[in-house]
């Protein structure tokens, strides 16, 4: 599943794309210093959600991605199906996500590393959940749902990638979940297989 994924833009392009959604964003904890990066698991990430005390406010925040749980292992993914999420929702800011699979040659040790893009939109909303934990304090996760024809080749769940059309109504409550997350269809994300040399595959503490 899901443990690394790929953040490029400034927080003047994310505020813009809001903005020109109707979505205007608030910084309550200032501005941060966005520079592109890949994004592993307990690393510090970008969402937006929507402030409880005032509906209208939807805040950009940096939270570290994962919170812990059973024993320490790290809740990174968390499966949506049948879940309504009436508390708790963010989006996670994204150029794209990646997924591993074993590589076609027995010699080669390293698996194949496979970016997932969405050619039509500037940034990728993934669904996700905020939770506050003693250890880390407020932290989130990806949700997921069953693969979709661009991901099922290589993986057998996926994340919730929504189209941004859906972004307002995920962050308002506005639409039951169960009609949001789900599978987008066949030709949505673009897959090309990425470079190694940029960031090895993460590993789980």
């Amino acid at each position: 599943m899901c443990n690394l994924y790929t953040q490029s833009k400034s927080v003047d392009e994310v505020a813009r794309l809001f903005r020109d959604m109707q979505i205007p964003l608030s910084f309550p904890e200032g501005l941060p210093n966005l520079r592109p990066r890949d994004i592993a698991i307990t690393d510090p990430g970008v969402i937006v959600r929507r402030a409880e005390e005032r509906p209208d406010d939807h805040q950009l925040l940096v939270r570290r991605w994962s919170w812990p749980g059973n024993g320490g292992k790290p809740v990174y993914n968390f499966r949506s199906d049948g879940r309504e999420f009436s508390s708790g929702r963010c989006l996670i800011i994204a150029d794209g996500f990646y997924e591993f699979t074993a590589s076609a040659d027995p010699k080669q040790k390293r698996k194949n590393r496979w970016l997932f893009t969405f050619p039509e939109q500037e940034m990728i909303g993934i669904a996700g959940l905020v939770r506050t934990t003693p250890e880390v304090g407020e932290a989130f996760t990806m949700l997921t749902t069953e693969p979709g024809p661009d991901v099922a080749p290589y993986h057998n769940r996926q994340i919730a990638v929504l189209p941004a059309s859906d972004w307002k109504a995920w962050l308002d409550y506005s639409t039951p979940a169960t009609q949001l997350l789900k599978p987008v269809p066949a030709g949505t994300l673009n897959v090309t297989l990425a470079p190694r040399e940029a960031s090895p595959e993460p590993t789980l503490a």
